[in-house]
């Protein structure tokens, strides 16, 4: 039976990523609650890959208000450090004992990858939604957005590590695109088109 395409709860508590996911829901006429408003704790996220944490917050957010959920598991990928930060984007200056936070994560960032050439790096998303916590068979997409790590930060849209994540193909920054061309190019709207791809196969 396919999930109910009018009210999903989000399970997470990103601002940004709220902005986002409220944005590219309404082209499709999704409403989202966030997980906050029904008062629903943050899950862990001991996992080492995207599609195992994304599903772990869908089942828990699930679970606690009964209705079905969808969750984003997200990071930076950078092809010269072995693709981390990964999982761990959210927190990678903290795991290395310094400071948190977007601006602590950048400079660690641009410190590992002093003296390196190549900066290719790679935005990726993984969707995971579950009628109910213990659907067997849940929606599982991904979507990826290559570019490149630059040194110095550019633009004031966006949020993580966007200043520094540069689309060579639109010469900008990530930052520097306007929300309405960051939500039709990202990693994010390319897994949720993907979704919604499976979701309508099961109509």
């Amino acid at each position: 039976m396919s999930p109910p395409l009018s009210r999903l709860v989000l399970a997470s508590n990103n601002a940004g990523k709220l902005r986002e996911f409220a944005a590219l829901f309404s082209t499709v006429g999704i409403d989202v609650i966030p997980q906050g408003e029904l008062a629903v704790p943050e899950a862990d996220e001991p996992f080492r890959t995207f599609v195992e944490n994304a599903l772990a917050k869908a089942r828990h957010a699930a679970e606690l208000t009964g209705l079905p959920a969808i969750a984003d598991d997200s990071g930076l990928c950078v092809h010269a450090l072995r693709g981390a930060p990964g999982v761990y984007s959210a927190r990678y200056a903290q795991r290395a004992g310094l400071d948190k936070g977007d601006a602590a994560n950048n400079a660690h960032l641009v410190d590992q990858l002093r003296g390196i050439d190549d900066r290719r790096a790679y935005y990726c998303c993984v969707l995971a939604l579950v009628r109910h916590a213990d659907d067997p068979e849940p929606l599982i997409a991904d979507g990826h957005w290559h570019g490149e790590i630059v040194d110095a930060p550019r633009g004031a849209h966006g949020f993580g590590y966007d200043p520094y994540f540069h689309i060579p193909s639109l010469g900008a920054t990530v930052a520097e695109l306007e929300p309405a061309v960051k939500n039709a190019l990202s990693h994010r709207a390319l897994a949720l088109k993907a979704l919604l791809a499976r979701l309508a196969e099961e109509k």
